[in-house]
């Protein structure tokens, strides 16, 4: 697999990026703390494309520092939905900062951060997180305009992260016949998917040594969860890829784990509910949108 140019990835085409706004599901949905839960399950998705793992495997602290690893892309996310302008020099930055990132497997072949299939995987991946989200941990599964809008602002995200413009499915029914194909024709049972998740309940390796037996029991408990969780929003089609086994029970049980943590999560109040840049953003529009009420009823 080779680098791409933006003009053959059809970049030089796209269209402008433009920054998300409240009101729309994004900015209620993903700086939800329940979404973190969710993305787990797209982020061993993401690894197991060929591609991806390779990079991973070669390029990334995640063994190292996975809390860190995970602050900085939460971080990131966010920025993509609530960060106005800087949502779309956020794209840039990533774009810029993946540019250089490359590595050979161990059948000789180079992959590259950039080209345009893994790029594209790793945002459209989100999408099914997303849906399996408010599957999941939301009062109600999302109506079909629900879908249909969340899905477009997807693609709307895809042009801030300036995924190609080719690479971005037409439509619903279109984007789940490319996630099925690239689930089964795509994906391999990457080495780096299953270090991820053996991570889950291990304590990071950068832990100071004085805190680590106060740490150990924490990252058991809290990482099985995790783990559970991620394995169980899996689509099955990948867990059975990566040889997971998952039953009737252990599904029941995700159920109810699930409708217990989203019910919990929806009565907390929105400075616990959100993480910390989501939930500034909400209160600064918030805020200014009193400000311009203020303005617009102002003595003339």
């Amino acid at each position: 697999m080779t680098a791409t140019s933006e003009s053959a990835t059809g970049l030089a085409g796209a269209r402008e990026p433009v920054p998300f706004q409240p009101g729309s599901l994004l900015w209620d949905t993903i700086g939800l703390r329940t979404s973190v839960l969710a993305a787990n399950s797209a982020f061993i998705l993401q690894v197991m494309h060929p591609s991806i793992g390779t990079v991973v495997d070669q390029r990334s602290r995640f063994r190292v520092d996975p809390v860190g690893r995970a602050v900085r892309s939460f971080a990131s996310m966010q920025t993509w939905v609530y960060g106005g302008q800087t949502a779309i020099e956020e794209g840039l930055r990533l774009r810029e900062m993946h540019k250089p990132l490359s590595a050979v497997d161990e059948e000789g072949r180079t992959h590259h951060a950039l080209s345009a299939e893994p790029w594209a995987w790793v945002h459209l991946s989100g999408y099914y997180a997303s849906v399996t989200a408010a599957r999941r941990f939301g009062p109600a599964p999302l109506t079909a305009a629900e879908e249909q809008r969340l899905f477009e602002e997807f693609m709307q995200l895809g042009r801030i992260l300036r995924v190609p413009e080719r690479m971005l499915p037409g439509s619903i029914p279109k984007y789940w016949a490319y996630f099925d194909d690239m689930v089964e024709n795509t994906l391999v049972p990457h080495h780096v998917a299953h270090e991820v998740l053996d991570l889950m309940e291990q304590v990071s390796l950068n832990t100071p040594a004085v805190l680590r037996p106060f740490a150990a029991p924490i990252a058991r408990t809290g990482g099985r969860l995790t783990r559970f969780i991620t394995v169980g929003t899996l689509p099955s089609a990948a867990r059975e890829k990566l040889g997971l086994s998952w039953s009737r029970a252990d599904e029941l049980r995700l159920r109810a784990v699930c409708r217990a943590i989203g019910a919990a999560t929806a009565r907390l109040p929105e400075r616990l509910r959100y993480m910390p840049i989501a939930y500034r953003a909400r209160r600064a529009a918030r805020a200014r949108h009193r400000f311009d009420e203020v303005l617009a009823n102002r003595p003339l």
